[in-house]
């Protein structure tokens, strides 16, 4: 451990293999400041905490019950199991997960006011956090250039098939595993962030013994640059030869009005993700970038926190916009359908093999 000042504070930072945080100029006792071991109430007023902790049980609860209705309802029901819908129950998995242990985990210790579950629960949340997230953003790429494939046809008559689109969903995996591993293997770490009552990457030291720059460079320019860029080049191609298509009129105009609606969904959804990530990358970004600039804890505990809001919009785009997801789900609730509605949904289904309608 060493001391350097917090530009900020003009306070001593105290730096542990474990967390870091700022240590007030009265006091070296790190055992009356530690994360694991106290509450941060240094850090922020109860009313704060507590107010995290009710925002992370809206998550845990609303993310953990729409994933989970969305996986079952695509086992239930055969006609959902389309290579599209496959890559988009691949989200809902990895959502479930940060729902469950990341959201689980943040809402308990910030009503703790601590990281009460101690370093491995600290590096259990980080890991799922950054996996959930890695996972989502590798998704949105696939589901970009599934409908790159399938709608602008770069390769004539290649048909995207379900084998495609399991291999692809195992893809994701593979990224997301390479970007989640690193820190719990010593490049880089998972230490609390903000109010000290969620975990992440250590943005925040340039600590030589965890190479905590480099990896900060790997995550950005492999797992965030190269899945972006293919969005926003697949989307780009899309949107060109959809607006042919349109003026040429060559296709009906169900098919075109099917293949714009599932755009829409997919464009929402990426979105979306930018709505829920953006903040949290962006703040990243300035922090290894502007080293030794000020900045408030409290303030880099909202976009860390809001990022998991990620885990509940998903399913609701894809449920309120997907007539076959919307039909299937109020048949396995028990909830009336019209006629209108099932025929609409299957007439959808029929003109548009890609799922989502």
């Amino acid at each position: 451990m060493f001391q350097r000042t917090n530009m900020r504070s003009h306070q001593p930072i105290e730096f542990h293999d474990d967390f870091w945080i700022p240590i007030p100029l009265d006091t070296n006792n790190i055992s009356a400041y530690s994360p694991y071991l106290v509450p941060q109430d240094h850090l922020g007023s109860k009313a704060l905490f507590y107010s995290m902790s009710a925002f992370m049980f809206v998550c845990m609860v609303a993310g953990t019950f729409i994933n989970t209705l969305t996986i079952v309802c695509t086992i239930q029901y055969k006609k959902l199991r389309t290579h599209l819908n496959y890559i988009l129950v691949n989200l809902a998995v990895a959502n479930l997960l940060v729902s469950t242990v990341g959201s689980f985990t943040c809402f308990f210790c910030f009503a703790c006011r601590y990281m009460i579950l101690g370093t491995l629960g600290c590096k259990i949340e980080g890991f799922t956090a950054t996996i959930g997230g890695m996972v989502s953003l590798w998704s949105l790429a696939v589901i970009a250039f599934e409908r790159w494939m399938v709608v602008c046809k770069p390769l004539g008559n290649f048909m995207f098939k379900e084998s495609h689109a399991i291999a692809c969903c195992a893809m994701t995996w593979v990224c997301a595993l390479a970007a989640a591993v690193p820190p719990l293997v010593g490049w880089s770490r998972y230490i609390p962030e903000g109010l000290q009552c969620s975990c992440g990457p250590d943005w925040y030291t340039t600590n030589n013994k965890y190479n905590n720059e480099t990896y900060v460079m790997y995550l950005f320019c492999f797992c965030f640059a190269i899945p972006f860029t293919t969005i926003c080049f697949c989307y780009s191609q899309l949107l060109f030869t959809l607006k042919s298509a349109a003026k040429a009129q060559a296709e009906s105009a169900s098919t075109q009005k099917a293949e714009r609606e599932v755009t829409r969904m997919v464009v929402i959804m990426v979105v979306g993700f930018l709505v829920c990530w953006m903040p949290y990358a962006s703040f990243a970004l300035w922090v290894v970038s502007n080293r030794g600039e000020s900045f408030d804890l409290r303030i880099c505990t909202i976009p860390s926190v809001f990022s998991k809001a990620s885990t509940i919009y998903n399913p609701f785009i894809y449920i309120l916009l997907n007539k076959q997801f919307r039909s299937c789900i109020k048949q396995m609730l028990g909830m009336s359908e019209s006629e209108e509605e099932s025929s609409t949904s299957s007439s959808v289904t029929e003109v548009s093999k890609v799922g989502p309608a």
